[in-house]
């Protein structure tokens, strides 16, 4: 039986729960800014300022590492509730994903990405909050070491409550943190992911985050009272240390200054 709520390592604060499984659907083309261009934005509310100083530009673009394009079903139904749900808790009339500023790594709590995909593939409500869309990833990295795409990163997906407005979510298949860091090869694709999204959207290495870190992130933010102070247990602050760590010694220029992961 699927955890209460996938990829957010056991329960926080008022944790909502992701629905049963659904049928995995053919592999194809992730949607793109195109396909959802018609959605209504609204002009976003003012913000404290949290200014992210740019990284530096490179002549050595980061090659995006090989993925497997395995998308959810993200039609314009979906997209409709995102957008909803983007007002109700961010003020913000869209399902558009635009100029990320958080990177935030997750663990499944399953043994595989099927049973994490036939969670995020079915559009119901959860039965915590009983809000739709239904809770999704746009990454998903296996213990083989194979990253799969769900949805692109033109969307948004509900994953980090408060930042799902402005973060990329990114679940690493396996129960616990310790799990994924003892996986050399699952832990070396985890990093290469991040360090393209991190080195593509400019993303200050203090802002990829464990969804245990969320509280403390300067972009979090939701309107809605009882979603204000909700977290989860994955990835905790100290295993995320070890983390960034590691992917420090990624730069986004040149060549790297160590080969991840060490022992």
């Amino acid at each position: 039986m699927l955890p209460a709520l996938l990829g957010c390592g056991g329960t926080g604060t008022a944790a909502p729960v992701d629905p049963a499984a659904a049928a995995r659907t053919p592999s194809g083309p992730s949607p793109t800014a195109a396909a959802v261009a018609a959605t209504t934005t609204s002009a976003r509310p003012a913000q404290p300022a949290q200014p992210t100083q740019p990284l530096p530009a490179t002549s050595h673009p980061i090659p995006q590492p090989t993925m497997r394009q395995w998308p959810i079903p993200y039609g314009a139904t979906r997209r409709h509730e995102m957008a909803a749900y983007s007002l109700r808790h961010y003020g913000e009339d869209t399902s558009l994903l635009s100029r990320p500023k958080v990177i935030v790594e997750h663990f499944t709590e399953t043994a595989t990405a099927q049973e994490a995909f036939n969670t995020f593939a079915p559009d119901v409500p959860d039965s915590e909050f009983h809000e739709l869309p239904n809770t999704c990833a746009h990454f998903l990295v296996e213990p083989s070491g194979r990253i799969d795409q769900l949805v692109a990163l033109s969307l948004r997906c509900r994953h980090t409550t408060g930042l799902n407005w402005t973060a990329i979510g990114i679940e690493n298949v396996g129960f616990s943190d310790q799990a994924i860091l003892g996986n050399r090869t699952q832990l070396a694709a985890s990093l290469r992911l991040t360090r393209w999204l991190r080195c593509r959207h400019a993303i200050a290495l203090k802002n990829v985050i464990g969804h245990n870190e969320s509280l403390s992130s300067p972009y979090h933010h939701d309107l809605v009272p009882a979603f204000q102070h909700q977290t989860h247990s994955d990835w905790s602050h100290a295993d995320m240390v070890r983390y960034r760590a590691l992917l420090a010694r990624l730069p986004c220029g040149g060549i790297p200054t160590a080969s991840p992961p060490p022992g």
